[in-house]
């Protein structure tokens, strides 16, 4: 049998834990793995581009556990009334191959891309940012400025959206958790002196939200918009001019700001920094950016934190996922025992 956690049950679980413990005690599992990144596989996502989005399979392995999550993103789905991103996720048994865990990971991968921006911030933004910008306040927003509470306390954020109504929104939804809100009326006003800068935009297009003249020295820019070919935020002379971190840099080149940038162009992957190999932030007028695409051994810290959170819970149900006949080798027998007979 596989476990298995639904929207229902991902919901409820979430609901009662809360949002901000979950992305805190994510944070743990996400710098224990990443700490033995050397140790799994590791792949570009496999990717199936479309005039209406894309869909993706990310998968890895540490050799005990294979883990891979499926994973949509179509930024014209809200005006169709559907999601920009869903995603399910799966974590098997190296050892025989079988499904051992099964998971809802729309909610999930909301949670682990926050919990992943908070990891990173620890280390790359200055310990007293108290301000942050949003740009862009659809739905990763919300967990964003959740994520960089747990991780530096910053309870000040301005945001800007292009859609008034998903200001609206944030606001709705984050004034009653005892965040200090503040709607700009641009981008510009939202960053100025604000000590973290996070953009989260949908569109698939090569935009520019946010220029060099708006960022300041010590600055770090959280990144989490662009994420497919084709699809940047920032403007190029921007990573000129501060520390470029990424999760996986073969990915990244494809998919993050930096296809922007000549294959030459030097950044640092983000686990060298968790293990003293490389330097984070070294000084406090230093810009940093996290030019983040999302990286499956972060969706297996995710699925490996839930499976754990949710063990002797009610927040799982048993599924029979696998064929399992009597004897291993007879396959068609399981089916031949209830099929009529004759003709």
């Amino acid at each position: 049998m596989t476990r298995f956690v639904d929207v229902r049950n991902m919901v409820r679980w979430t609901a009662g834990r809360g949002p901000e413990t979950i992305i805190s005690e994510m944070i743990q599992y996400l710098e224990d793995d990443f700490r033995r990144w050397e140790s799994f596989d590791k792949t570009p996502r496999v990717a199936s581009h479309t005039p209406f989005g894309v869909i993706e399979l990310m998968p890895t392995s540490d050799q005990e556990t294979y883990g891979f999550k499926y994973v949509n993103g179509h930024p014209s789905n809200p005006a169709r009334g559907f999601q920009t991103v869903t995603a399910f996720g799966v974590l098997s048994d190296v050892h025989n191959g079988y499904p051992t865990f099964l998971a809802e990971m729309t909610v999930l991968t909301a949670l682990r891309t926050a919990a992943t921006s908070g990891m990173v911030a620890k280390k790359l933004a200055r310990p007293d940012s108290r301000i942050m910008a949003m740009i862009g306040t659809g739905t990763q927003s919300e967990f964003q400025a959740l994520a960089f509470r747990a991780a530096l306390g910053i309870n000040s954020v301005r945001i800007w959206d292009t859609d008034p109504a998903a200001m609206e929104k944030f606001v709705r939804n984050m004034a009653p958790l005892g965040f200090d809100i503040t709607i700009a009326d641009s981008a510009a006003h939202a960053v100025e002196g604000a000590d973290v800068v996070t953009t989260c935009t949908a569109d698939k297009a090569n935009a520019t939200i946010l220029t060099v003249a708006q960022v300041s020295p010590g600055v770090h820019i959280n990144a989490i918009g662009g994420d497919c070919p084709g699809k940047t935020e920032l403007d190029a002379a921007i990573l000129g001019v501060g520390d470029v971190f990424v999760e996986y840099d073969p990915q990244t080149r494809i998919e993050g700001e930096i296809q922007q940038m000549s294959a030459e162009f030097p950044v640092t992957e983000f686990w060298q920094v968790l293990c003293g190999h490389a330097p984070g932030r070294t000084s406090t007028d230093q810009i940093t950016i996290f030019d983040s695409v999302g990286f499956a051994i972060e969706d297996f810290s995710a699925l490996r934190y839930l499976r754990d959170a949710v063990e002797g819970s009610e927040f799982f149900e048993e599924i029979d996922l696998v064929a399992n006949p009597d004897d291993p080798k007879d396959l068609f027998g399981l089916v031949r025992a209830l099929s009529p007979i004759g003709s």
